[in-house]
């Protein structure tokens, strides 16, 4: 178990001398703060909050507690501080401490780490199906009728890595963007992508000595997708990635680490210095810029409906902000960047049942809602039917351990203490792999090498999943892993190294001996990770409706769409194409509305 100061940060962040320390005696923060001066203590306008992202209301928070570094530094005793965050964009103390209701622990939405605090609720995915948008409809007529709350040109629905793109890139062009995240953070899937993105003929390629093509990567994109990937959208991608890496790095990334992830003929995984996670920083460097820029980003507030004109052209965005109700911006392109559904079980398992039931990787707004309101406003949908699974999702603490870390050496072997597959194959591949093994779980096994050549296995290690131990056999016989074996496999598999071949599982990627120091083992299982199908769209990033026509002023943008991955995605092409695709979408959305 893990444990934090959160009681005692409470009363300890404020204010030396100018507000009484309250007691434990309220059951949720309004009533914990009441006697320090009433509902305006937190609000500037009695109980009513001032916007969706509760402005206001954060900034109180911060003038008595400090920013969530400030939090962090008065912790004491704790094995993993939940204010030193993973996640970009400084979230704000109301994504978790919520004020006339139960506070959540957000991390508990992807983890299952047990992080204890005052007035703590269970953390649920608030979902607005359409009885509720049913029950609501007097509100939705109103909302409707009124004036809309804003007016801009352009309005991006998601503020993942594809919609931050779309939003920076379109701003540059010269239009007025409003973003809208239905999330109380930013990020989206992106900030937990960790392996890197996939690019051809880079500057850092060259640096490194590294042969690439355009064909290859168009090549090994189209295998990995069983030959059913929409080959313009493929063109897309490959010939645009280099500039979005060159893109990104003139905002500021850094991108000049580069590895190889499965079923890639060449190191071409672009990621931070030393290898870090490539899409929390990604992320951060969008957001930044975005910020930057005054772009309006809303959070807690929801799309609904993407209102069109008796024309079919898009005119504005119904919205429901959780805290202001439903409203309507005015706007005259909308660029949908929603991600995908992989955490809405019943949608997957109703269009792939063998994954009933199983556990997934992404944020907890990947739930497809993106899909419904894209396909009521008469968007085409493609490949909703392909669905991957990854193959390396951590038992221990819900995390999912990037592809990354076998592209650098790790091996899989199973509780006999065997390998049983070529590590670096395609991510369907090594899950069907597993699951054929005794528990349906392996253990990835590394050393000290591979350690030092990935920054985010620390993150692993901080996290407490990582066991190790000095000796090879031990370490297997601690974790019910015959350990003779272990040992066995791993001297086998240093031979295929020194040979340069491997004999049993032809894996073409061999970096180094494991030899080096201590050894590690993360035992994993699958889990669903990407949805290959969604909205439909052309080599323009337009969205093509049912007719088959473009539907004009809309764009779509990243996993939400369907036609780029085919039936399995590479790992290191999904920031490839959030970046490409939101761009894309941006610039162009930026233009129509100049027409």
């Amino acid at each position: 178990m893990m444990k934090t100061r959160f009681t005692l940060t409470l009363a300890a962040g404020l204010v030396a001398g100018v507000l009484a320390a309250p007691t434990l005696a309220a059951d949720n923060l309004a009533a914990f703060h009441a006697d320090m001066g009433g509902c305006q203590n937190c609000h500037s306008d009695a109980n009513k909050p001032t916007d969706d992202n509760l402005t206001y209301e954060n900034e109180q928070c911060q003038t008595c507690h400090g920013t969530l570094a400030d939090v962090a530094a008065t912790e004491e005793n704790v094995e993993h501080s939940p204010h030193l965050s993973h996640l970009p964009g400084e979230p704000a103390c109301t994504s978790c401490h919520m004020g006339h209701e139960k506070s959540v622990v957000y991390c508990d939405s992807c983890h299952s780490f047990d992080f204890n605090m005052p007035f703590q609720g269970k953390w649920e995915r608030k979902e607005q199906g359409i009885n509720d948008l049913l029950q609501a409809n007097l509100d939705i007529e109103k909302a409707l009728k009124a004036e809309p709350r804003a007016t801009t040109d352009i309005v991006i629905i998601g503020s993942g890595g594809a919609g931050l793109s779309a939003a920076v890139a379109a701003h540059d062009k010269g239009a007025g963007v409003i973003v809208l995240e239905k999330e109380p953070l930013v990020g989206g899937n992106t900030k937990l992508a960790a392996g890197g993105m996939n690019a051809a003929l880079t500057k850092q390629q060259a640096a490194k000595g590294i042969e690439d093509s355009l064909e290859l990567m168009t090549e090994d994109t189209m295998k990995g997708g069983r030959n059913i990937n929409d080959p313009a959208l493929v063109e897309v991608l490959v010939t645009h990635s280099a500039g979005s890496v060159d893109w990104l790095t003139g905002l500021g990334a850094d991108l000049n680490d580069v590895g190889r992830m499965g079923g890639a003929s060449v190191n071409r995984t672009h990621r931070p210095t030393g290898g870090a996670g490539v899409g929390a920083h990604v992320v951060q460097v969008l957001y930044d810029n975005a910020i930057k820029r005054e772009i309006d980003i809303r959070y807690n507030s929801r799309a609904v409906e993407i209102l069109e004109d008796d024309k079919g052209q898009v005119r504005g965005v119904l919205v429901k902000g959780e805290h202001t109700g439903y409203y309507w911006i005015k706007a005259e392109a909308v660029v949908v960047a929603t991600g995908g559904f992989a955490r809405n079980n019943d949608r997957v398992s109703a269009l792939d049942p063998k994954l009933k039931g199983f556990a997934a990787t992404n944020h907890p707004g990947a739930t497809g809602d993106g899909l419904d309101v894209a396909g009521n406003a008469g968007a085409a949908m493609k490949d909703l039917e392909y669905i991957q699974a990854h193959p390396t999702l951590s038992v221990a603490g819900g995390v999912m351990v990037t592809e990354a870390v076998r592209g650098n050496g790790a091996i899989l072997v199973n509780r006999e203490g065997d390998r049983f597959v070529n590590e670096i194959t395609t991510r369907d591949k090594a899950s069907a792999a597993i699951l054929e093994q005794t528990g349906k779980t392996a253990f990835l096994i590394f050393d000290d090498s591979v350690r030092h050549s990935l920054k985010k296995i620390e993150r692993y290690i901080e996290l407490g999943v990582v066991p190790s131990n000095s000796s090879l056999k031990a370490l297997g016989d601690s974790l019910g892993i015959n350990g003779a074996e272990l040992e066995k496999s791993v001297a086998r598999y240093n031979e295929f190294v020194a040979s340069g071949k491997d004999a049993d599982f032809a894996r073409p990627n061999m970096p180094r001996s494991l030899n080096q120091g201590s050894y590690y083992a993360i035992e994993v299982t699958p889990a669903v990770h990407h949805t290959m199908g969604g909205v439909q769209i052309d080599n323009q990033g337009e969205v093509v409706g049912k007719d088959g026509k473009v539907i004009k002023g809309m764009f779509a943008a990243g996993e939400v769409t369907g036609g780029v991955h085919g039936a399995n995605r590479l790992g290191g092409n999904a920031i490839s194409d959030i970046v490409t695709f939101g761009r894309m979408a941006g610039e162009n959305a930026a233009s129509f509305v100049k027409k």
